[in-house]
This record gives structure tokens, C-alpha cells and sequence, in this order.
């Protein structure tokens, strides 16, 4: 059986050796023992439904409902997380699409279900639920959970508000579905003559490597080619956004916010100082972006640096294929600081079937890690062999390994980490291994690449996503005021953030000006900050890791142990990061200038 691609021809899944597949048969044997915990879980979703209206009885029928609540939700994780792992095997398998269908279905009516839970616990009064706790020694294990409905009990409406709102997620999504499927379904870009003079039809999977070639020509013509047919749709993808915003402004009048933005943060008790620090911080420092592109500049040689010029390389990637196995050995070296405890989960993880290597015909693009409480966790890649896939099969394993700390550790009601920390782990994790691979190599050109790799990794997610918070912040509070939107009005602002953070080096061409029309997140509302923020901590945390060794790796692996078990920002002052202030992204971005100069000696 084969490892790995060869030629042109993706293989199909039978084709693929067995010890390069993860091993779903780990959570279900069969589709048999799966269908029993799909009926299972429609016999819980009736025991949790009987509880309703009686949670204030008594200690021990809340108690028998909190506990009957996590059966059911930890066996629907499981039950979903199984058939959609299956049907990213193979997309064009009509069994494993007709599972998933089944496992969405199922999980919008347990949810729907259990909707009564919040506001009914609420509806007890505190001192009653408070003897309630003290009186039920297995109560107390849910105090937190309990402490954070109570916190939010102001913006919890009544039980059959609650089952609206969360019939009507369906609706809520609209905005979200139809850029979806205008995005992946509708749109068509024209095609471009590449390198060679061929036309070839410009796609969302090419751009970015349109946008690499070495050929400024192609770069031009494919940056032209892709928003020239995002210009021809504005106005309903404005209408799309702005109807995004507007559902966003609804939900959060609904429930007593004073805005969109404060609504989004509460659900992970952040104030919005926290957003507007990091904003004000990385506004600060755009010196340095600018210092980047400026060097940059004179790297490729160019006049005049455009949008298109953003993405082709300054430093030659080395063309050098990396086995699998490879990788693996590389990552291991490069997480030796987090201690032989943290290296032995990753052996285990490497050689107990949790990835899922190399591409196959119909399989999910793109990687990702996941998988629910009562599994180990699994992680998807499509490993080519490039330097950028062994960072990603690390960021992968840094989740992966957060769950695994996370499940072993707490209860299933604090398994789920706020994905304000889920990007600290696998950002650790590729942290250290570059440090790793700069400190082990002799050769200039390959020291550049890396050099040039880590700031890049800043430019994409620590100064562009804090472009993109300061957009969604911007036009929320737009139409808050009473401004109108418009697709004018969203382009205005999006050029003159472009004009802002990429400043006089750059010229910032008009068709920059409808990149808001294109980018996936705007739908996800006030999401992308955490990327900045879970970078800035992850570098701090690294660094303090090889600062001081085994205390700082003792606090980052209590961090990883904790789950949700208490809020973010204190999860994350456990592991020395105190995002309460500016010093942990301040911190960040002085590794970034410091990168800078050391790229700036080896190239000027």
C-alpha cells in the first residue's frame, strides 16, 4: 500500500497504508455501535427533558439533572465528532454525509433541549441555591458553572425566550450561509496568463500562489482578477455583512448589552478594555510593520511595494522534501523544554492512530485538530512535506495536546477551553520549535527563511487580525449609532485602515479597498482578536519557558490541565500572562522587532 502522493493523481483512501489513517474505530468499532448511542442519546434527551420545572425541588434533583445534562452532551459530542471525522475521510461518501446530516440534526435538538436548564437555574433564588451546594458535597463540583450562569443572569431571559432564541440559531445563520455559499459555491474568478503564458483560471486555492510567483505580472493580474469579482457582487455582500452586524446588534439588545462588542467578550467575562488595549498597543508599534515592509522593499528589489507584493517570498524556501517521520523527530527535538511528561503524551499521539496523515481523493482540505470527551483527541493534516507542514503538524499537536491535558484533568462540564485560549497551545508549540530550528542551523539562506517565516506569522496574525478587530469594532458601533451602512461606507473604512497599518511603504491599491467582502471571520463577529491575543501569550509564555525552565513549564502545563475550569484571563495569570494589561502583547511585539533586526543584519 502506498505512503504518500505520487504524481499528480490523489490517491483514494483504501490506497493509503494504514499506519498514515487515524483510527476512528478507536471511538466506534462500526456504524452499528454508533447508531446505539444515537438512540441512547434520544432516550437522555427525554430523562433531561422530565427535569424540567423541577430543578428547585431539591439539591439532589438538580444534581441528578446537571449530571444526566453531561451524559448527554459529552455521548452528542461523541456521536457528532465520529460521523463528521468520517465524512472528512471522504467527502463523496454518501453514508458518512447521511451520518453527519443525522448527528447535526440530533445536536440542535439535544441543545434545544436543554435550553431550560440556564434560565431556570436562574430562577432559583441565590440563597436557596447556595444551601443547595453547601448541602450536596457533589454539588460543588459544578460551583463554577453555577457562578457563571448567576454572573450573566441579567442577560438571561426567561425560559421561553431562551427556547426561541435558541430555535432560531437556524435563521440567525442566514448571513453567514449565504456568503458561505456564494464564497465556496458561486463565485468564479477569470483566468490569468501564469508564468509561462498559459491562461489558467484564477481560484481561491491559486491565489495565493498567484500572489508568490516571482513573476510581478502574475501577481498583478491574479490580485486584479480576484477582487475585480468581489467589485461586480458588493452590494449583496455588503448586504450579507451588514445583515451579519445587524443580527449581532439584535441578539445583543435583546440581552441587555450596551453593544455587539460587549455582548461577544461577556461570554468569556472580558471586558472590552482588554480589546481596546491590544487594539492601542499593536497601533503603537506600526513602526515596526513598517520597518518590515520597508525591508521588505528593498529585498525584492521594487520602487514601489502594491498589495500584490505582500506574499512572494524575500528568503527562498529550501525545496527540500521532509518525511513524515522526519517531522516527527524534528518536533520532538524542538519541544524538549516542555519536559519528558509532555514529550511522552506526543510519542503516544505520534503512534497510537490520533493523525491522519496524507491526502486522499475526497478528503477535508486544510488541517485541524479535534475530537470529544470520551475519545483522545485526532488531528487531520494533508502532508505535503514542506517546512510550512511540519510547523502546522506541531500547532496541530499543541491542540491536540491541550484536550488530552484538559479531558484527563477535569470533568466533562470543564472540558471545553474558551477558544480565547484554544490558539495558546498550538502557538507554543510552533514557537519553540522554531526557536529550535534557528538555534540548529548553520546555513544563512535557510536562518533567513525561518527569520522571515516568524515574521510573517506576526504580520498574519497578531498586526492583519488586529486590522480586521479594529474593522468589525469600527462598523458595529456604525450602525449603533445610527450610521448608515453601505458597501461605500464598509470600503471607506477598510481603506483607511489599509492606509494606517501598512503606512507610506506600501501603496495601497483601490481594489484592497473590498477585501472585507471576502474574508470568511467578519461572519464569526469579534473572533479574530483572540488570534493576536493567544499569539502574544503564547510568545510570552515561551519565552518564559526558556527563561526559566521547569517553574514556567509546571504553570503551562497546570494552564493546559485547567479547561474552563475558571475564566480565561485568570487561566492565562496562572501561566504568567496577565492580558489585563498591555505588557504580554508589548512583550510579543518586541520579539518582533527584535526578528526584524536580526533579519535586517543578514539581508542589508
Amino acid at each position: 500500500m502506498m505512503s504518500e502522493q505520487k504524481g499528480n493523481t490523489l490517491p483514494k483512501r483504501e490506497e493509503i497504508d494504514n499506519k498514515y489513517k487515524w483510527k476512528l474505530e478507536d471511538i466506534y468499532a462500526d456504524n452499528e455501535k454508533w447508531e446505539e448511542d444515537f438512540n441512547q442519546v434520544k432516550l437522555l434527551t427525554r430523562e433531561v427533558s422530565n427535569y424540567k420545572g423541577k430543578l428547585g425541588e431539591s439539591a439532589d434533583s438538580l444534581l441528578a439533572c446537571l449530571k444526566l445534562t453531561d451524559d448527554l452532551l459529552s455521548l452528542n459530542d461523541k456521536i457528532f465528532v465520529y460521523a463528521r471525522m468520517r465524512r472528512d475521510e471522504n467527502n463523496a461518501n454518501s453514508t458518512f454525509q447521511a451520518l453527519a446530516d443525522r448527528a447535526k440534526a440530533l445536536s440542535v435538538e439535544v441543545y434545544a433541549t436543554v435550553s431550560f436548564l440556564v434560565p431556570e437555574i436562574i430562577s432559583i433564588p441565590e440563597d436557596k441555591l447556595n444551601g443547595f451546594i453547601n448541602s450536596k458535597e457533589d454539588l460543588k463540583l459544578y460551583r463554577q458553572f453555577i457562578n457563571e450562569i448567576l454572573r450573566q443572569k441579567e442577560h438571561t431571559l426567561s425560559q421561553r425566550e431562551e427556547e426561541i432564541l435558541a430555535l432560531s440559531a437556524e435563521i440567525a445563520h442566514a448571513p453567514s450561509d449565504i456568503f458561505t455559499m456564494f464564497n465556496n459555491a458561486d463565485i468564479r474568478f477569470p483566468s490569468i496568463k501564469d508564468e509561462n503564458g498559459e491562461e489558467i483560471e484564477v481560484t481561491k486555492g491559486r491565489y495565493i500562489k498567484f500572489l508568490e510567483s516571482k513573476d510581478r505580472r502574475v501577481r498583478e493580474d491574479a490580485f486584479h482578477a480576484l477582487y475585480s469579482s468581489y467589485k461586480k457582487h458588493n452590494n449583496m455582500l455588503a448586504a450579507s455583512l451588514i445583515g451579519n452586524v445587524k443580527k449581532n446588534r439584535f441578539y445583543s439588545s435583546i440581552r441587555k448589552y450596551d453593544s455587539s462588542l460587549e455582548a461577544s467578550l461577556d461570554s468569556d467575562n472580558i471586558t472590552t478594555d482588554v480589546y481596546d488595549n491590544l487594539i492601542d498597543t499593536v497601533n503603537k508599534n506600526l513602526h515596526l510593520l513598517h520597518r518590515y515592509l520597508k525591508l521588505r522593499k528593498k529585498a525584492l528589489k521594487l520602487d514601489n511595494l502594491h498589495m500584490y507584493d505582500l506574499y512572494v517570498p524575500i528568503v527562498e524556501e529550501s525545496h527540500k522534501n521532509i518525511p513524515y517521520e522526519e517531522s516527527l523527530s524534528l518536533i520532538e527535538k524542538g519541544l524538549q523544554p516542555l519536559g519528558s511528561e509532555y514529550l511522552g503524551y506526543l510519542k503516544k499521539g505520534f503512534d497510537s492512530g490520533w493523525i491522519d496523515v496524507y491526502e486522499n481523493e475526497g478528503k477535508t482540505s486544510g488541517a485541524y485538530s479535534w475530537g470529544a470527551y470520551k475519545t483522545h483527541p485526532y488531528v487531520l493534516l494533508n502532508y505535503q512535506g514542506t517546512i510550512n507542514d511540519v510547523f502546522t503538524l506541531a500547532h496541530e499537536m499543541g491542540h491536540a495536546l491541550h484536550s488530552f491535558y484538559t479531558n484527563k484533568d477535569q470533568p466533562y462540564i470543564y472540558s471545553e477551553y474558551k477558544i480565547f485560549v484554544a490558539e495558546v497551545a498550538s502557538t507554543v508549540n510552533e514557537s519553540l520549535l522554531m526557536r529550535y530550528m534557528l538555534n540548529n542551523t548553520q546555513n544563512k539562506e535557510e536562518k533567513a527563511y525561518l527569520l522571515n517565516h516568524y515574521l510573517e506569522e506576526f504580520r498574519g496574525t497578531v498586526f492583519r487580525q488586529v486590522m480586521f478587530a479594529e474593522f468589525e469594532k469600527i462598523i458595529h458601533a456604525k450602525l449603533e449609532k445610527g450610521e448608515a451602512l453601505t458597501s461605500e461606507a464598509l470600503s471607506a473604512v477598510y481603506r483607511d485602515l489599509n492606509l494606517k497599518y501598512y503606512g507610506s511603504e506600501v501603496v495601497v491599491d483601490e481594489d484592497i479597498n473590498v477585501e472585507w467582502a471576502r474574508i470568511p471571520h467578519f461572519y464569526t463577529s469579534f473572533y479574530v482578536y483572540k488570534y493576536a491575543t493567544g499569539f502574544s501569550s503564547a510568545t510570552s509564555i515561551t519565552q518564559q519557558i526558556l527563561d526559566e525552565g521547569k517553574p514556567a513549564v509546571e504553570r503551562y502545563i497546570n494552564f493546559l490541565s485547567s479547561g474552563g475550569s475558571d475564566y480565561p484571563l485568570e487561566l492565562l495569570k496562572t501561566a504568567g500572562v496577565d492580558l489585563s494589561t498591555p505588557k504580554p502583547v508589548q512583550d510579543a511585539l518586541n520579539v518582533f522587532e527584535k526578528t526584524l533586526n536580526e533579519l535586517e543584519e543578514l539581508l542589508l
